[in-house]
């Protein structure tokens, strides 16, 4: 199969892991890197020995690319995924899809309109630990899940980004940054949500950045920045999400699953690999389970590898649009539900992302 060629449009912090990891994946390769900042392509460029630094509307110009990996911040996500399905291209987003809903839904639109793919991040639903988790619930391990519970708890990113202004603007805070690796595996491990409720605040109006470059600014806080949300999914399953900047500390799991027949304790969701637990009756205590899949590694890009898959295949991508766009509306939602003190029905739906296979040679993801 003759590679996809991917053009990287924002070359900060993440695109380096990005960078690193596409020398593994046989399915796409690197051969063009773009910045806003001319200098700052050429840099990755040469570190990761890409071919070309060039402008953004050189890459979306050039007719070899056929995937724009979209690592913009996210104020950009919209407008950079739009010129490159225009240019008819498809496109991986950073996470979130996009900042607004609306906008979220036009490129998923203008995507299947154009006859290319549309998806994002996180994929780390595909990594070893969570993979293993879904094989468990398939195969009726815990019986029928019936509620799951979230954590996602920090004090903000201010006191280790390089430029952490943006966390807490729009597209930003706990539920944008971090609810993307939550609500996609509850997603992935139960199903798509039907209706949430919330409550929010801004605890700190104003942070101080401890990390340099920029140490000593002050941040201004525009989002919330402590979201506690109780979700229904459309499968009879409820669940509670709690994202936060706000908390020092805090002794709770990252997310556990409730089933019929046992309990499942899930791995941290923006990571790739373990430890699984269950927890059974005849068992009374908790055991760790072995993982049933590979990318246990940092292997952001495997979402990626999977897109170039299917461009080539024609089968279904698994982090693609409907799924991204899905996670999308929850996280409006729960601002939403907050903001207006009502139960918010979600009008998307989103088909559970098939599981990847077993036994796959590491840098690939079909048999």
């Amino acid at each position: 199969m003759e590679p996809v060629k991917v053009g990287i449009v924002g070359n900060g912090f993440i695109s380096g892991i990005y960078l690193e990891n596409s020398k593994t994946f046989n399915s796409f390769e690197v051969v063009a890197c773009a910045d806003l900042i001319k200098e700052r392509a050429e840099g990755r460029a040469k570190e990761y020995g890409v071919p070309k630094a060039c402008s953004t509307e050189e890459l979306m110009d050039d007719p070899e690319i056929e995937l724009v990996l979209n690592l913009t911040t996210p104020d950009a996500h919209y407008d950079v995924a739009r010129q490159a399905i225009e240019a008819g291209k498809s496109a991986y987003n950073e996470k979130p899809l996009s900042i607004d809903l609306a906008d979220g839904r036009k490129l998923v639109d203008m995507a299947e309109e154009a006859g290319v793919l549309i998806g994002g991040a996180p994929d780390t639903f595909l990594g070893g630990g969570i993979q293993t988790c879904r094989k468990i619930i398939d195969d009726g391990l815990i019986g029928e899940p019936i509620a799951v519970n979230s954590f996602m708890t920090c004090h903000g990113h201010e006191s280790w980004h390089p430029d952490p202004g943006f966390y807490y603007k729009e597209g930003g805070g706990p539920m944008f940054d971090m609810g993307p690796y939550y609500l996609t595996a509850l997603v992935n491990l139960i199903g798509p949500i039907r209706q949430v409720k919330a409550s929010t605040r801004i605890t700190f109006p104003e942070r101080t950045i401890t990390s340099e470059p920029k140490q000593g600014e002050k941040i201004t806080v525009d989002v919330p920045t402590h979201v506690v949300g109780i979700m229904d999914f459309r499968n009879g399953a409820t669940g509670t999400i709690l994202t936060s900047f706000d908390v020092w500390g805090a002794q709770l799991p990252w997310i556990e699953v409730y089933g019929t027949l046992g309990s499942l304790s899930v791995p941290d969701p923006n990571t790739f690999g373990g430890p699984v637990k269950v927890y059974m009756p005849e068992f009374k205590e908790w055991r760790e389970v072995p993982l049933s899949h590979g990318y246990t590694s940092n292997s952001r890009g495997l979402g990626v590898a999977d897109m170039a898959n299917a461009l080539r295949s024609k089968r279904p991508h698994r982090a693609n649009g409907d799924l991204t766009y899905h996670v999308l509306e929850a996280m409006h939602a729960f601002h939403t539900a907050s903001d207006t003190e009502k139960t918010v029905k979600l009008e998307s739906t989103v088909e559970k992302p098939a599981p990847l296979p077993l036994g796959l040679i590491k840098g690939h993801v079909d048999p």
